[in-house]
């Protein structure tokens, strides 16, 4: 009898051990998770959404090597960031993960969109994207009409929206994907590149140069020649520009680099002093990356950015040329959730309607898109 109660009492402790075991693990879980959820960084920037696993199938399907995509998806544009994104994950085998950068009044609506529709199966991560980050840093016109965007701040904040990878890939809003990223993503950058951009001067981007106010193919478009502080950095008014609106980097390089301190330095300076050209017809984040990576920047294929589809100088390309076009660009006045861009039937064959009916296509009587 006293062999039955010692053996009890040994299995009791047993238990209890495992139990005690047991919870300090959990305690130690719930911890981690914790600090992922609440660890915040200087910019502001919270992760709110965990990646989702991966089902079996996909990993089976797909590549292991991950690549990031970061991409910023405002309210008003939402249905853009929606298309690319789609048209990225069905052009590629790769393990691809998003990074939308965004604000927190959107946060809801996209969470509903990515898990309600065909997107359910995407890879991401929504950050919030704090927009005090850039106080002091950008000039508020009262006599324009369009407002601060902050989120087309968010490509200079790279490292820290993926801050353990060491590449990753930058698209905007208004771009779909025809070919596997993962090309994009191979890009070769030189020693001492943190980034490859798309040349204004390409002989893809040079048959369609927009004309008008400014010559915005080159950096005398973007920066004003007249100021001593642009004259002393000794760069060529004619140097070619570069689009921003897509381009590749190598993060380890920035950070080594600080190149996002440096891009700040020059967001400050031209609040002080007005640096940028009166004519600028572009991106006002177009000049200071301009002055950052003059002469140190790589080159991708201008097939992966196939630009001016948002302007009129998107109707001189053929059906052709945008069949055969790897990522295509509708940078510009018009775009193709709207009512006159070129080849809007193109990006529409990307776009998952929203399942809250909060945004809709604007379309117009058009001329339907044959491939040939």
């Amino acid at each position: 009898m006293s062999l039955r109660k010692a053996n009890v009492a040994i299995l009791v402790a047993a238990v209890v051990v495992f139990l005690l075991v047991l919870h300090r693990n959990f305690l130690g879980l719930s911890d981690f998770l914790r600090r992922e959820l609440t660890d915040s960084n200087p910019l502001g920037l919270q992760p709110i959404d965990f990646i989702p696993a991966v089902p079996q199938r996909l990993m089976d399907e797909r590549n292991d090597k991950e690549i990031s995509v970061v991409i910023a998806a405002s309210e008003e544009r939402l249905g853009g960031a929606i298309a690319a994104m789609n048209s990225i994950y069905h052009n590629t085998k790769s393990n691809v993960v998003f990074y939308i950068v965004t604000l927190n009044d959107t946060v809801d609506h996209l969470r509903l969109w990515l898990s309600n529709t065909a997107l359910k199966n995407l890879r991401y991560r929504i950050l919030d994207f704090d927009p005090r980050v850039l106080e002091g840093k950008v000039q508020v016109d009262p006599q324009k009409a369009d407002p601060l965007k902050p989120l087309t701040f968010a490509r200079f904040y790279l490292p820290s929206l993926v801050p353990h990878a060491e590449k990753a890939i930058y698209v905007d809003d208004d771009v779909v994907v025809q070919d596997d990223i993962l090309e994009l993503y191979n890009t070769p950058l030189k020693p001492g590149h943190a980034a490859a951009f798309s040349d204004d001067c390409d002989s893809t981007t040079n048959k369609v140069a927009v004309r008008g106010a400014g010559n915005q193919y080159n950096y005398i478009g973007f920066l004003d020649y007249k100021k001593e502080t642009i004259r002393k950095l000794a760069m060529k008014a004619n140097t070619c520009s570069f689009n921003p609106g897509v381009f590749v980097a190598n993060l380890t390089e920035w950070k080594l680099q600080n190149i996002t301190k440096q891009l700040e330095k020059w967001m400050t300076l031209n609040v002080a002093e007005e640096l940028y050209s009166r004519t600028l017809a572009g991106s006002i984040t177009t000049p200071p990356l301009l002055i950052v990576f003059y002469k140190q920047h790589s080159s991708i294929d201008p097939m992966w950015n196939v630009r001016h589809l948002g302007s009129s100088a998107g109707k001189r390309y053929s059906p052709q040329f945008v069949k055969a076009a790897k990522l295509l660009h509708w940078n510009g006045h018009f775009k193709p959730w709207g009512r006159t861009a070129s080849y809007a039937e193109v990006w529409e064959k990307w776009y998952v309607p929203d399942p809250t009916g909060k945004f809709s296509l604007i379309r117009r009587h058009s001329e339907a898109y044959e491939a040939k």
